[in-house]
């Protein structure tokens, strides 16, 4: 995480979101950044779980998933608005770095998740 700072402050550093997620996280402890992040991550296991049973991204669990994705960002590092939710989605599929990081739990993992969250914020 540490490698990508100057880009995301770069990117995102004078948005409402990057100042909360500085605020939020400026007292965690390398334990809760183990806790917060491995529990990102084993939410996108689900989500290949998830596509692995069959299950479609428009599916009761692929989008309480999305919901589950939304509340962890939200209550570990920023409020994750739908907009917000959206652009993630997008990257998770588009960006070679999040596609890998995210496909390591199975093939067509970031797009599964990524086609979900659209599905999800687009009903909303």
């Amino acid at each position: 995480m540490k490698n990508y700072e100057t880009e995301v402050c770069s990117r995102w550093g004078n948005t409402d979101a990057y100042r909360e997620h500085e605020q939020k996280t400026k007292n965690y402890t390398n334990e809760k950044w183990t806790v917060a992040n491995d529990g990102l991550m084993a939410i996108f296991a689900e989500f290949a779980a998830c596509k692995d049973s069959g299950a479609r991204a428009d599916s009761n669990e692929a989008q309480a998933l999305v919901a589950k994705l939304q509340a962890h960002i939200t209550e570990n590092y920023y409020t994750c608005t739908d907009e917000i939710l959206a652009g993630l989605g997008k990257m998770y599929a588009a960006d070679e770095r999040f596609k890998k990081n995210i496909d390591k739990y199975g093939e067509g993992t970031a797009e599964f998740a990524a086609e979900g969250i659209r599905i999800y914020v687009e009903n909303k």
